[in-house]
């Protein structure tokens, strides 16, 4: 089991073991009035490909490292009427940028940290201004854009594809 897994039941506080459940191992709670069983689900993520007068905006998050960049992310909060609109939100939040829509990109996987990422592209206008979780920021042209290979890179790789251009893929940095 995942080392992050629950060690207690947050309903009763009786000690979890791991069960079958739909034919996978999951902590569940032996209490028999409980039941009490973690699903350990994937989190929903949006990620967007920002674009802003013509080029694609990249950032950087303060824990990452110096180099790497990649798209603006946010969690699906429970308060969100749609995706469509919670990628707007972290658009404005993150960037300061006014969305002009989402269009939907696809959905990818991100094993790592346990997330399904539901990519948009963002067109947005306005002038960037960092918000708290952001270091950096840089500016892309489409044209000399390359991706990385998972989750979000996938995203702006289909992006790049769908606008008739031939990204090639880089090395993905030690986070």
């Amino acid at each position: 089991m995942n080392a992050n897994a629950y060690r207690f039941c947050p309903q009763c506080a009786q000690p979890l073991q791991d069960q079958d459940h739909g034919g996978f191992p999951r902590r569940a709670c032996v209490t028999p009035d409980c039941g009490f069983v973690h699903w350990d689900n994937p989190t929903p993520v949006v990620a967007a490909v920002v674009e802003h007068e013509g080029q694609i905006i990249l950032a950087r998050n303060k824990l990452w490292p110096v180099s790497f960049y990649a798209l603006i992310t946010g969690f699906l909060e429970r308060s969100d009427p749609s995706p469509h609109e919670a990628i707007q939100r972290e658009v404005k939040e993150e960037l300061g940028l006014d969305a002009q829509g989402a269009h939907f990109i696809g959905h990818y996987p991100f094993a790592r940290q346990n997330q399904i990422i539901l990519a948009y592209h963002v067109p947005a206008t306005g002038t960037v201004t960092l918000g708290d979780e952001l270091a950096d920021y840089k500016r892309i042209d489409p044209a000399r854009a390359r991706y990385w290979p998972a989750a979000t890179g996938l995203a702006l790789r289909d992006w790049l594809v769908q606008q008739g251009h031939q990204p090639e893929a880089m090395e993905l940095p030690k986070l």
